[in-house]
């Protein structure tokens, strides 16, 4: 098992908040916040905002909760701690895709998971906790009902208006015996058919289906679940609910905020009046006219906050140092900056999950004999194809002679005093350019006939790595990792991944080493 890592910058595939944000170069007026060192982590220990969560009510809902499902030594052990003043929490969360959906799903918890050691080693006095926000409020059950597995869109024909976490799984089960036809069968195929049956059985519902999923394959590590579809936690922002429905006072603080960072950067998440729905088995409506305190005060279980407002929950609840989370999750963190400010509330360290390119040894080797490196890969297929070429000194540079074009055109130019022959030649220029890029392809065109069989190769390997030419991260799915590397996938992350080093990874594996 090899690693190599390639700037984020490099890969062409991150906003430039995020390359800002991990640099700590963001350029917002009054604007604090950067992807942190660890020293930093000693300042968020000391704050004394943590000390207004309720640790036994978290107890209490985290050992309800995790009741039905076989905690380790080393999560009870973790569950036990919440209790304790000296206990912060890592936290990580996603919306409840169907068998964890994306690849990014399993980085997530795994940045959570090695972040909290990481602080255990440097600060072993205080306890750090991983743990997981079930997303299971969500009502879009569009970006969660599929997976990609071997090019075959895995998809969960089901309909929902309400939060998906309240889901039955009807028709899961036919999913799982589509995967069963589609997999060869040997003892990585049995172990992870037999996750998805056991974690997704008919009697559950999706969020129960993705805590015991999420626990199979992290609970060794210390992971805990928690979802905040519970009345006791949502009791704990009865006033924050009341606020922003009949003040909207988050309104107008969010709106300064998203001012001063437009001043260079896009906004992730369109702030509202009310940021809050209201939930039932079946719908999950926006609400848009003021209800009464008492309302809300009895029955703070039917109101669900946005994506904005979810963060102020979380913190209101757990005493979390650190958020892990992607780019679009960071990007509407630092939107709330100033409300965790208003509010008195700890914001915690925010920290871009690990990012990670997985690489068989075969395609190592194939990508040395066309004698390019793996980092080529990221630019578009084009572009491997004309650095191969150029490596392959059969490449045909014509750069320099479409640039004298413009030399030439010019110093011509300056000799003509008559409008109409400028204009003339204008159209001539703009012709010979047209014809000259043509050209150009006509000669790439050719190259790549006489290297036809290393071209397609390099096609056929771009579409694996970087599958509708997103990252591979975004489309495959745990299945296809574990069927190739078994459980020796998950413990190379958790052995490999630093998420304080904020580069992008290229992970080299070999298939025969399943563990």
């Amino acid at each position: 098992m090899k690693t190599s890592k390639i700037s984020y910058k490099d890969t062409n595939r991150f906003n430039q908040l995020v390359l800002d944000f991990i640099s700590q170069n963001l350029e917002v007026s009054d604007l604090k916040c950067n992807f942190p060192n660890l020293d930093e982590f000693e300042k968020k220990i000391n704050e004394n905002s943590y000390s207004d969560v309720d640790r036994e009510l978290l107890y209490e809902v985290l050992k309800d909760q995790n009741t039905n499902i076989n905690l380790s030594e080393l999560s009870s052990s973790n569950l036990e701690s919440v209790k304790n003043k000296k206990t912060f929490t890592v936290t990580t969360g996603h919306q409840l895709c169907l068998f964890t959906g994306p690849l990014y799903f399993i980085y997530k918890i795994v940045s959570a998971i090695n972040l909290s050691n990481k602080l255990k080693k440097t600060y072993p006095s205080y306890n750090f906790v991983p743990l997981f926000w079930l997303a299971s409020e969500d009502h879009d059950f569009e970006e969660v009902s599929s997976i990609n597995l071997f090019q075959n869109d895995i998809k969960w024909n089901a309909s929902s208006g309400g939060p998906v976490g309240r889901m039955s799984l009807i028709g899961v089960e036919g999913l799982i015996s589509q995967i069963t036809d589609l997999i060869s069968p040997n003892d990585n195929s049995s172990k992870i058919i037999d996750l998805l049956k056991s974690s997704y059985r008919p009697e559950f519902n999706l969020a129960e289906a993705t805590r015991n999923i999420i626990n199979s394959l992290f609970g060794k590590y210390g992971i805990l679940i928690i979802d905040g579809d519970d009345k006791r936690l949502k009791e704990k922002i009865v006033d924050i609910i009341d606020e922003d429905i009949n003040q909207n006072t988050f309104l107008k603080i969010i709106e300064k905020t998203n001012a001063k960072i437009l001043e260079k950067y896009h906004i992730q998440a369109h702030v509202r009046p009310i940021n809050f729905f209201k939930i039932d088995n079946k719908s999950r409506i926006r609400i848009t006219s003021s209800i009464s305190k008492e309302e809300i005060k009895n029955k703070p279980e039917v109101f669900s906050p946005n994506v904005l407002l979810r963060p102020i929950y979380q913190q209101k609840i757990i005493p979390n140092i650190a958020y892990i989370g992607g780019g679009a999750e960071i990007s509407y963190w630092l939107q709330l900056v100033d409300v965790f400010k208003y509010l008195d509330l700890a914001m915690p360290s925010l920290v871009i999950r690990n990012s990670v390119l997985i690489l068989d040894s075969n395609q190592k080797t194939l990508v040395e004999k066309l004698n390019l490196c793996i980092n080529d890969f990221f630019e578009n297929i084009d572009l491997v194809n004309k650095k191969f070429l150029k490596n392959s000194n059969e490449d045909i540079d014509l750069a320099n002679e479409f640039s004298n074009l413009d030399t030439l055109f010019s110093s011509i130019e300056e000799k003509l005093k008559d409008q109409n022959l400028i204009s003339s030649l204008k159209a001539f220029e703009k012709k010979t350019k047209n014809s000259f890029e043509e050209f150009d392809k006509k000669v790439l065109r050719s190259l790549k006939k006489q290297k036809e069989n290393e071209i397609l190769k390099i096609k056929k390997l771009h579409k694996i790595l970087f599958p509708n030419n997103k990252l591979q991260e975004r489309y495959e799915n745990l299945i296809s990792m574990y069927l190739k590397y078994g459980d020796n996938f998950i413990k190379s992350l958790i052995s490999t991944l630093n998420p304080l080093d904020a580069n992008f990874v290229i992970l080299e594996m070999d298939s025969n080493q399943n563990g």
